[in-house]
């Protein structure tokens, strides 16, 4: 599956690779499909190294809940924690309200920041006013952000106003967008090898919080509502 998703990102992807792995192009009025396919498997490949004082689950400084996804995260009543201090993780951390480029991702990390922060009930009540200044990662519109060039995070609920609404799921494209009320994925291509399937690029929380490259059968999908947008900024 790796494979596929890297082929898609190739030709963009190998030429960022010469100077910086883990570089992803600055903001911009408008984006073209590949560099947003690339932008996405830069974040779904980053690799780092977690420690112990990057777990955090418990308030941060200023009183805000913080659950990294971390392995323990399943002890404590919530699922798909997965990495763990002293072993090499692949993928940005899911963080509620993160815009980290994966440079700043690893600097953070650096300084001691709480590795990611999942999504929870609470979060979703208080909104921006829950997202942890202390920890880092990104969220699934802040994603989707980054890989359109945006200057700013778009909430999934603002994400429509820069998009147009296509009629059809057939007209699809890399660098679109499939977006319900709570999550918003990538789209990538159509699945050669499992008809009924797309490639997406999404930041958690299947099948663990972080940025995942996957293969998702669009039934499931169309049941949970999703709808195909496209960026008004998106050239081909």
């Amino acid at each position: 599956m790796r494979i596929l998703f890297a082929l898609l990102a190739a030709a963009s992807f190998l030429s960022s690779c010469a100077t910086d792995p883990w570089g992803i192009p600055g903001p911009a009025d408008t984006v073209t499909a590949a560099d947003a396919i690339a932008t996405a498997h830069t974040y779904s490949a980053l690799t780092w190294m977690p420690e112990t004082r990057h777990i955090k689950h418990g308030p941060d400084e200023r009183g805000i809940l913080v659950h990294t996804p971390d392995q323990s995260l399943n002890q404590r009543g919530f699922a798909n924690g997965w990495w763990k201090p002293g072993t090499e993780a692949r993928g940005m951390a899911y963080q509620w309200g993160g815009f980290d480029t994966p440079r700043e991702f690893l600097r953070s990390l650096e300084e001691g920041e709480f590795a990611g922060d999942i999504s929870t009930s609470a979060k979703r009540r208080l909104g921006d006013s829950g997202t942890s200044e202390s920890a880092c990662g990104i969220d699934c519109s802040g994603f989707v952000s980054r890989c359109w060039r945006l200057p700013k995070p778009y909430s999934t609920r603002q994400l429509p106003s820069i998009c147009v609404r296509l009629k059809s799921w057939l007209q699809l494209a890399p660098g679109d967008i499939l977006l319900n009320d709570k999550h918003v994925l990538l789209f990538a291509g159509w699945d050669s090898t499992r008809p009924g399937c797309i490639l997406a690029y999404e930041a958690g929380p299947f099948p663990v919080w972080r940025v995942n490259a996957a293969s998702i059968p669009t039934s499931k999908l169309e049941r949970e509502n999703y709808a195909p947008w496209r960026y008004r900024g998106m050239r081909p």
